[in-house]
């Protein structure tokens, strides 16, 4: 029995969808753990692009049962489109595909009510996706969320949505000023939506713990990052879910004890979507650079990523709060060109030095970084197939991190395709 766990060590899109594909080739089972169509997980092979939003990365290996678990949100629409797209790619996923009874469901007032807060002048701009994905965990914490195994009872759902989008018009018009939704309209829109969901429900947290029991491969896939955690994150720049190695058990019904192995991924560089702190971002030819040659665009929105050198005190935070054991390190082939390397080792917080993440800063708190120099490689890695086949310098970058976070590098992405990736024996 193993159960891995994949989570991203930075603010997202550190290019966990293709670890994860990778890695569940040698597995029965992949879990999504938390979050919605707001998560954006790329997939390359031979070529061809896949962008997965819900349906865990796994789900290209034909042979990897895969769920969502019942700390994801789900919108129904997003989920469909998924389905289609994967079906129309000759993807087969009859009795490989199940959604927990316990996640909880998006509907369009989450969404009107997610975008008429972010517009709202008397409210902090975060630079949600507008998915709807914060409304739909506040209506879950709130006790007023609607589950799939609600579908089972077609006339308590319909009763249950009439009475949210009531109270969310009411929500709409007074407080934010904005359009309402038409009752009956988007009633009968959401429960022929939810329609779509229920050959996919089931019992998961049986199923998954009934799977670790028989000695099945498991792997827990996060969406996000830890420093988007809403607990350990950012704070309030945060996502509305705990992408931390916590929220996987959470997430899935998998106790804690049964996690062997935690995988923190990571880019060789920073980037971060939407607003918030990012003490080592480049507004600059240098952020520019990262931005072009790493396509750091969100696969959810499109927007350009922030882009920055590798901050090794936010990543030691992440390993410490998540007990990662494995770093991959990806998008190294990204840094090939550079005559020289900065890695952030320590910050200048009102001129106080310190190797801690802080939990609170705000517009008068001054973060500088102190940074290490490394000599860059200036050479294309494109076609290593093992450590041993990278530059003295990218060996010399990588075991900096090794030594700073004391903890191994055990994968190296070198380009998005799938099998350009080294895995590192023991060294």
């Amino acid at each position: 029995m193993s159960v891995t766990l994949v989570l991203g060590a930075q603010w997202g899109d550190e290019g966990k969808g293709k670890i994860v594909d990778l890695l569940s080739e040698k597995c029965d089972v992949v879990v999504r753990y938390q979050g919605g169509a707001n998560a954006g997980h790329t997939i390359v092979c031979n070529g061809i692009k896949t962008v997965l939003h819900l349906i865990p990365a796994g789900i290209l290996h034909p042979n990897v049962t895969c769920i969502i678990g019942n700390g994801v949100v789900i919108d129904p629409i997003a989920f469909k489109n998924e389905v289609d797209l994967l079906t129309s790619n000759g993807i087969k996923l009859d009795n490989r595909l199940f959604i927990s009874e316990n996640a909880h469901i998006i509907f369009p007032y989450h969404i009107a009510l997610d975008k008429a807060r972010e517009a709202s002048a008397s409210k902090t701009t975060i630079g949600t996706t507008g998915k709807g994905i914060g409304p739909a965990y506040v209506d879950k914490v709130a006790r007023e969320g609607i589950r799939c195994c609600d579908i089972y009872d077609i006339d308590a759902l319909t009763h249950k949505i009439k009475s949210n989008i009531l109270e969310n018009n009411r929500l709409l018009s007074h407080i934010y000023q904005a359009d309402v939704l038409d009752v009956d309209a988007t009633t009968n829109q959401c429960i022929a939506s939810c329609k779509v969901l229920l050959p996919y429900i089931k019992n998961t947290i049986y199923l998954v713990n009934n799977e670790i029991s028989s000695g099945k491969e498991v792997m827990l896939e996060g969406a996000q990052g830890t420093l988007l955690d809403v607990d350990f994150g950012t704070y309030p720049f945060v996502t509305s879910s705990n992408p931390t190695s916590g929220g996987a058990c959470t997430g899935t019904s998998v106790p804690p004890n049964k996690i062997n192995k935690i995988i923190g991924i990571t880019k060789a560089y920073c980037t971060r979507v939407g607003n918030g702190p990012f003490p080592t971002e480049q507004e600059n030819d240098l952020g520019e650079s990262l931005r072009k040659k790493g396509f750091e665009f969100g696969a959810t929105t499109g927007r350009p990523r922030r882009c920055g050198w590798l901050d090794l005190v936010a990543l030691n935070y992440s390993i410490m709060i998540n007990g990662i054991t494995d770093i991959a390190l990806t998008k190294l082939d990204v840094l090939s060109d550079l005559e020289e390397i900065k890695v952030a080792t320590h910050y200048k917080i009102n001129d106080i030095v310190t190797d801690v993440f802080p939990n609170y800063v705000n517009k008068n708190t001054k973060i500088d970084v102190e940074y290490t120099t490394l000599k860059g490689w200036n050479k294309d890695i494109a076609n290593a197939t093992n450590i041993n086949d990278l530059p003295k310098e990218a060996k010399d970058y990588i075991k900096f991190i090794e030594d700073y976070t004391k903890t191994k590098v055990s994968i190296i992405s070198i380009s998005p395709e799938r099998n350009s990736t080294i895995f590192v024996e023991d060294k």
